[in-house]
């Protein structure tokens, strides 16, 4: 009741009134910088609790001196200035200090801060009612005193406790209640504990009320002009802080990756591609990333990690996790940067696919053979006999010639898509490239590869329908047996290459176990392309020449430049060993250009004109570049273009003769003469005869040795005899005259035909 007489009775309600806006205002403030102070920098804390210091203790102080000028004892009062300011100092200090303990992260702060702030309302309030004169007696009850001190302490504690338990976001009026609640309590029981009793009044004492109104006000403007100060400040303050909530939005919003931050275990920002990434638009504000990445704690900041974050349906996405911590300010953030490797995963295991498998067929590439085949080779593998098949498919350059590149693809891949069905367990078969295949099957019998060999022969010649066509090819396969025809694998595959080769060659079978006679042949040969090389570049050939003399008249007519190879330890080397290797290297076309010049200079060097005879071979005459050669030789060399002869075999214009004729023309046209040479073999026809106009005819050797035991042989003779006779007449020197088979025209040359037999060499 002295409490309700008090505040009812003893008090200006104006006043009181004006002080119950301050301290609303003020509290209000003093809890917003509270929260504040929580999330300061370090750098910034000191200045928030001086401000913050300051404004509370203006709010107290001003709410006490308002109330302390409402009150009305019936008697003249006064206040002792000294007091009266150091119950400010008092009021602003222990508000600091009551800041700054509530301010840090221990789980009793809040709680001590607001005891600490209790106490200073305490101590500022009887300090300024120790500045507190009346003329009367005063007297004060110590229960009351109790209580109001114990109303600041408590419920000063469960202001602070409130204001920093929902954090810098929350609602700040039940802090802001209890704070109001705290010092009006301690003011009004304090204020209920004095009892003034009146003395008789002065004479001439005039009553001071209108003063103290106008000083109340003006101590309340002043107050307001600090407490505006303060929450100017916080405004400002909080204007920054969203604006760099809303730049950091914005960066977060314009990231391809989904960005969390994350702060004291639970998400407190997220883009909407995180939303997206989770397949959901539920808000994830408050939630803990460990809920969708279980994993998330083991992720080291400063590093990528793979993770798997769980979809809002179930499903597992693979995702990289970029993590760094921002200690910048006294809360600690964890900011995570999650991408989306789902594609990035596709596309590296298309690569590992592609890298171990062929692109048209899907079968295993050549990387995959190799390491396949040496993990069966090696000392721990099965240790089963291997057999390795080399295949190469027949008849498929026609397809791609004839059909186009695309239908290529289309039958080798459906050649592999037949490869795969086949396939038993344990049977390995792979593409190496173009047209060429293998297979390594592990066998306990020659019939295992056989067994094989059949279902491949299936699966390759049978024919496959593209675009309107039926496409079909053959094949050739080459087996090697492991360990008994090689101990490596590289030796392995040569040899079935070996034995494949062998069976291409092969008219009666498809395929071809391997023999130790192939690999001699084969080192032979390549045995003796090197020592070739060796020998055009040591000058180890020479010129041998033959005599070639009239039948009739014994007349020497010319020479024939003949080939020799001598080796340094002395050794010849017939031209039938060399020459078809030559021309298999390619090593004929510098070995025949030698030839050709070296006879030229030779010749040119003789007292007499005779005429040299030289050989091409069909790889010399398919090169475009022979015409320009030739001319060039002769005119190094100073010989007469007639007294140039070129020979050269049927053979060489089986392949393309329509370019064969328009080279042969071209060298025509530098008056070389051009000869046919072992005319009765081979595709001897008169249709080539036809075709181009031949200066010599000569026969083969084996007619001419058959002579005299051989009728058919003497009859052939005298048949070409005949025919060379029959073209005996004259032309004039270039003239050009139409071929009715075609629509170029055909040069002829006046040189008269003759036919030469073969003769004995001198």
């Amino acid at each position: 009741m002295r409490f309700l007489t008090c505040l009812a009775y003893d008090h200006d309600l104006r006043l009181i009134l004006l002080a119950a806006i301050f301290c609303l205002t003020g509290s209000a403030i003093t809890i917003r910088l509270l929260q504040r102070l929580r999330s300061a920098a370090p750098g910034t804390l000191l200045a928030w609790v001086f401000m913050g210091g300051v404004s509370t203790g203006a709010t107290i102080w001003c709410t006490h001196f308002i109330a302390m000028m409402a009150y009305q004892p019936g008697v003249a009062v006064a206040y002792d200035p000294l007091l009266t300011a150091l119950s400010l100092v008092i009021a602003i200090f222990g508000s600091s200090i009551a800041l700054a303990v509530a301010a840090r992260r221990q789980p009793f702060a809040p709680a001590a801060g607001g005891m600490l702030f209790g106490l200073a309302v305490t101590a500022m309030h009887y300090t300024g009612m120790m500045a507190f004169a009346a003329r009367g007696l005063v007297e004060w009850s110590p229960a009351y005193v109790t209580a109001s001190i114990l109303f600041s302490v408590v419920f000063g504690a469960m202001a602070f406790r409130r204001a920093l338990s929902r954090g810098k976001r929350g609602n700040p009026w039940p802090a802001t209640a209890l704070m109001v609640t705290s010092i009006v309590l301690l003011h009004f029981t304090g204020m209920a504990a004095l009892t003034v009793i009146p003395v008789a009044p002065e004479p001439g004492q005039v009553d001071s009320q209108s003063a103290t109104m106008v000083m109340a006000f003006a101590v309340a403007a002043v107050g307001l002009l600090v407490l505006g100060t303060g929450f100017a400040t916080s405004v400002l303050d909080t204007s920054a802080h969203i604006a760099w909530q809303r730049r950091l939005a914005q960066v977060m919003e314009g990231s391809v990756d989904a960005m969390i931050v994350e702060s004291g275990g639970v998400i407190v920002a997220a883009n909407g591609a995180f939303t997206e990434l989770l397949g959901t638009n539920d808000d994830v504000l408050g939630q803990s990333l460990h809920r969708w990445v279980s994993d998330i704690g083991s992720v080291e900041p400063g590093s990528l990690a793979q993770r798997t974050l769980q979809a809002a349906d179930g499903s597992p996405i693979p995702v990289e996790i970029a993590l760094r911590v921002d200690t910048s300010e006294t809360k600690s953030f964890m900011i995570y940067a999650l991408r989306d490797v789902r594609q990035r995963l596709a596309q590296e295991r298309r690569i590992a696919h592609l890298a171990r498998n062929d692109g048209l067929t899907g079968l295993p590439n050549r990387a995959s053979f190799l390491e396949w085949s040496h993990r069966q080779a090696a000392p721990d593998g099965p240790g089963r006999p291997l057999a390795l098949l080399s295949i190469d498919l027949d008849r498929f350059k026609e397809v791609n010639d004839t059909h186009g590149h695309a239908a290529g693809d289309h039958l080798l891949a459906t050649i592999g898509m037949r490869m795969k069905a086949l396939a038993r367990p344990g049977e390995f078969l792979a593409r190496l490239g173009g047209d060429e295949f293998v297979a390594l099957i592990g066998i306990d019998s020659h019939e295992d590869a056989i067994d094989l060999i059949d279902r491949l022969r299936t699966a390759i010649t049978m024919p496959v329908e593209y675009d309107r066509s039926t496409l079909s090819c053959g094949m050739s396969v080459g087996v090697a047996l492991w360990p008994q025809d090689a101990e490596e694998i590289s030796a392995l595959i040569n040899n079935a290459d070996l034995a494949m080769y062998r069976a291409k060659s092969s008219i009666a079978t498809d395929f071809c176990f391997y023999e130790e006679e192939m690999d001699q042949t084969v080192r032979a040969r390549r045995r003796i392309a090197t020592e070739l090389r060796d020998a055009l570049d040591h000058d180890q050939f020479a010129i041998h020449w033959q005599v070639q003399a009239s039948v009739e008249t014994g007349e020497i007519t010319g020479y024939e430049a003949l080939l020799r190879w001598t080796k340094p330890d002395g050794t010849n080397v017939s031209p039938f060993e060399f020459i078809t290797i030559a021309e298999q290297t390619g090593l004929i076309l510098p070995i025949g250009e030698w030839v050709l010049r070296r006879a030229c200079q030779e010749a040119a060097a003789w007292p007499l004109p005779w005429k040299i005879a030289v050989n091409l071979s069909p790889v010399q005459l398919g090169h475009v570049d022979l015409p320009r050669l030739v001319h060039q030789i002769l005119i190094e060399t100073g010989l007469a273009p007639t007294r140039l002869e070129l020979e050269i075999t049927e053979s060489a214009m089986i392949t393309d003769p329509e370019r064969t004729t328009h080279v042969l023309r071209q060298l025509k046209a530098l008056g070389v003469s051009i000869a046919m040479d072992d005319f009765g073999t081979g595709y001897s026809s008169l249709s080539t005869l036809r075709s181009f106009p031949f200066d010599k005819i000569k026969l083969d050797r084996s007619f001419m040795t058959e002579l005299d035991i051989a009728p058919q042989s003497a009859a052939i003779i005298r048949a070409v005899l005949a025919l060379g006779k029959a073209w005996r007449f004259p032309f004039s020197p270039r003239v050009w005259k139409p071929v009715r088979s075609s629509n170029s025209f055909a040069r002829r040359d006046a040189t008269k035909r003759r036919v030469i037999c073969w003769a004995a060499p001198v």
